[in-house]
């Protein structure tokens, strides 16, 4: 049988008697939007995360949005303010930025890491700086410290895009309580994944985290009070109770996920295949394994033949986009590098041992052109 690159089905499975009693619930209770369960979940993702707050939204990205939209509105940044971001993410990370009036500012990744370099975030800072967004790709965490360091010295905004990294540790801090405020994807491929779309903000910023719950529902706080331009971006109630039965076991998903990774860590040692750098296994939570290698295309089809699925994050950089005809005369060739190697193996907690063999035979028996 082919190994799929992620099994949700199997994933989901073995939860289902929990995730069909918190649907039938939610169904038995008459209250769809907005309700105990968004509630329940707020607290108990805020508690996982380590922050003062949670506010449950439509989608990741809706969820980077609402951010800059509630600094926006608190005054904090305004209309074509820049914001520094990996030119190394995707598109999603951009597109809250500039869907918010601001201006994206691409900067190169550490070659290592795949996430942002703080040196040349230094060298990008400018008179129009006012913030700075770290995308922790693929689940690990990019260098909190440093730019933390240079948020501080140069009075700027941190934000996190923690959509693939839930659960990420450093320091004793989780994904979401190191910047001013973080995203969160809760898509269902995700680590933590709704059976749907969903997604949530993270702050430790008592007059962000309102602005953010009034932006969400329409600008009101009060209903049928609008103070402000708001958006209908709520996480539902259906959504929530599923998360809350998917949250209980995300720490052990993690820990499978580890485990997958160390294999393949161990087990490939393909001249013509780069693994992943790791520099602390609690960073990274392992939402995606991304390998690079000059001859992707040959390495997939490969692996298609042995049965192997795998998919590609991302084939083609946010700057090189047709949605971003602005952007394409900037030189990122580190970023365009990557995207042109870059090439994910199955993983996810459901993965079989003997699964795992089958990916790394497969891939030490590629017979490249060297």
């Amino acid at each position: 049988m082919d190994i799929p690159f992620l099994n949700l089905k199997d994933i989901n499975a073995r939860h289902a008697d929990e995730l069909k009693a918190a649907a039938a619930r939610v169904i038995d209770s008459g209250w769809y939007i907005l309700g105990r369960e968004v509630a329940a979940f707020e607290h108990e993702f805020a508690d996982y995360c380590g922050v003062r707050h949670a506010i449950g939204v439509g989608n990741g990205l809706d969820a980077l949005s609402l951010i800059l939209r509630g600094y926006k509105a608190l005054g904090a940044l305004h209309d074509g303010d820049e914001v520094i971001v990996p030119a190394n993410t995707f598109i999603a990370s951009f597109l809250a930025i500039t869907e918010s009036g601001l201006v994206p500012v691409p900067v190169e990744p550490d070659p290592a890491s795949f996430n942002i370099d703080p040196t040349r975030v230094a060298a990008a800072i400018g008179p129009r700086t006012r913030a700075i967004m770290a995308v922790h790709l693929y689940g690990q965490l990019a260098d909190m410290a440093a730019l933390a360091e240079l948020a501080e010295r140069h009075q700027l905004l941190l934000i996190e895009d923690a959509a693939q990294a839930h659960g990420a540790t450093s320091d004793g801090r989780k994904a979401g309580a190191f910047g001013h405020a973080a995203g969160f994807s809760f898509f269902p491929a995700k680590n933590l994944g709704a059976l749907g779309d969903g997604g949530a903000v993270v702050t430790n910023d008592t007059l962000l985290a309102a602005r953010v719950t009034a932006l969400r529902n329409y600008g009101s706080e009060v209903k049928y009070q609008h103070l402000y331009q708001g958006i209908n971006s709520r996480l539902d109630e259906l959504q929530a109770a599923l998360l809350r039965v998917k949250l209980k076991y995300l720490d052990e998903d993690t820990a499978k996920r580890r485990y997958v990774a160390r294999r393949y860590r161990d087990g490939i040692s393909h001249p013509l295949i780069r693994l992943p750098a790791v520099t602390d296994e609690a960073r990274h939570v392992w939402h995606l394994f991304v390998v690079r290698c000059a001859q992707r295309e040959a390495l997939q089809r490969h692996l298609q033949t042995h049965g192997v699925h795998s998919q590609v994050h991302y084939p083609k950089p946010p700057h090189r986009q047709g949605a971003y005809p602005a952007l394409r005369g900037l030189s990122l060739p580190l970023t365009e590098q990557l995207h042109g190697e870059v090439l994910s193996l199955p993983i996810g907690p459901t993965l079989r041992d003997e699964d795992v063999q089958r990916v790394i035979a497969a891939c030490q028996t590629f017979e490249g052109t060297a």
